[in-house]
């Protein structure tokens, strides 16, 4: 494997599911040129923070050889072929796939950010958004808002670009006017080719009916909006991969998430909204108490209890959890996601941790109650 990637004239390299003694999550590397020197820049990433380290040219084979072992996959991006290694079991496997990329590598270390939805692209809900001009060029003040947007398909991306099946299936929760459901949509339909089927639900009957209009309007055969109360309406039944929640209101945001659990979803995206549960009834009671004496400073100190326990809970139902910031706080204070993937069974080792707080501090949580009590 070392000697065919360094016969390779690459474009990036990615190196992801790490194994036990890998210090990072995911590493990419890419050829550069920095003062006139060629070499390369691997950026490592680990708890949402990025590392970056220059490899001279002469010291890349060594640096390669020490990291390869480290990871099961490797994907190596020519011009027009992507070559992937699979590493398990004492065995290596090989698979080569076709992609897009045309043209000389650019090995300047200052490049424009290369965007999963690109400038240019006939993408109709970022048009109807105000993102794109009628012509697919981002609008100058809106360039924020179409980084937030790619950011958030980056997220998906991570977790769901290499899923393998031949359709996809995704709950999107609270979706309201569903841009971001449409933009999903287009990401699995059109950039990754994959049959897709998205079901949004929210509470509001006009929002239900017009973002129909636009899934026909835009020929989404497999998108569709229904009128729905997750705390108690019966939902989708068959198979599911991906669950978004993005800003259901309060425990609304705990019923999707005990829905995703008891579904055994692969994948979790959640940006919890209005946590007002915790806050309404917590009471002061151990080393907290001096956070709890001012409204606005109990209020986010609520709030990030609650999605704390969040986590944990879904940690106990065999997740792994990271929880990340969303979009800039300057721009939104619902900044948090909570990205949550299957990969294990139960394993409640949080929950002693929770009760103990919840008697301290007299609180009741509902993905508590619903996750361990049902």
């Amino acid at each position: 494997m070392l000697n065919e990637i360094l016969n390779l004239q690459f474009v990036k390299i990615t190196l992801s599911s790490p194994k036990a003694k890998a210090e990072y999550d995911k590493i990419s590397i890419r050829p550069v040129r920095i003062k006139g020197k060629d070499c390369f820049q691997a950026e490592r990433f680990s708890d949402n923070k990025v590392f970056h380290l220059n490899v001279e040219k002469a010291d890349f084979e060594g640096f390669l050889s020490e990291i390869l072992p480290l990871y099961a996959q490797v994907c190596v991006f020519t011009v027009g072929k992507t070559v992937t290694f699979f590493s398990g079991k004492g065995k290596i496997k090989r698979s080569e796939s076709k992609n897009d990329l045309k043209g000389d590598v650019n090995l300047s270390n200052n490049r424009e950010k290369d965007y999963i939805l690109k400038e240019g692209e006939n993408i109709p809900a970022l048009v109807d958004l105000g993102v794109f001009t009628q012509d697919f060029k981002v609008v100058k003040s809106k360039y924020d808002k179409y980084r937030q947007i790619n950011r958030f398909v980056e997220l998906i991306d991570d977790e769901c670009g290499k899923i393998g099946k031949d359709q996809i299936t995704i709950l999107d929760f609270g979706c309201g006017k569903s841009y971001l459901t449409f933009i999903v949509y287009y990401y699995f339909a059109v950039i990754k080719g994959k049959k897709v089927k998205i079901i949004g639900y929210d509470l509001k009957k006009d929002v239900v009916l017009n973002c129909n209009k636009i899934a026909r309007k835009y020929g989404y055969e497999n998108l569709e909006f229904v009128v729905a109360d997750v705390k108690k309406d019966v939902l989708y039944e068959e198979e599911i991969d991906v669950v978004i929640s993005l800003h259901a209101c309060d425990t609304a945001t705990d019923y999707a998430l005990n829905y995703a659990i008891k579904k055994g979803v692969k994948n979790i995206f959640s940006v919890p909204c209005c946590q007002h549960e915790i806050n309404l009834s917590i009471s002061k009671g151990g080393d907290m108490d001096s956070l709890l004496k001012y409204g606005i400073i109990k209020e986010r100190v609520s709030a990030l209890l609650t999605d704390s326990i969040r986590a944990m809970i879904l940690e106990d139902m065999g997740y792994k959890v990271d929880v990340i910031e969303f979009v800039d706080l300057a721009h939104s204070p619902k900044n948090l996601m909570i990205r949550a993937k299957k990969t294990r069974g139960e394993k409640r080792v949080n929950a002693p941790e929770i009760e103990r707080l919840q008697s301290l501090y007299g609180f009741k949580q509902t993905l508590y109650e619903l996750a361990y009590k049902d």
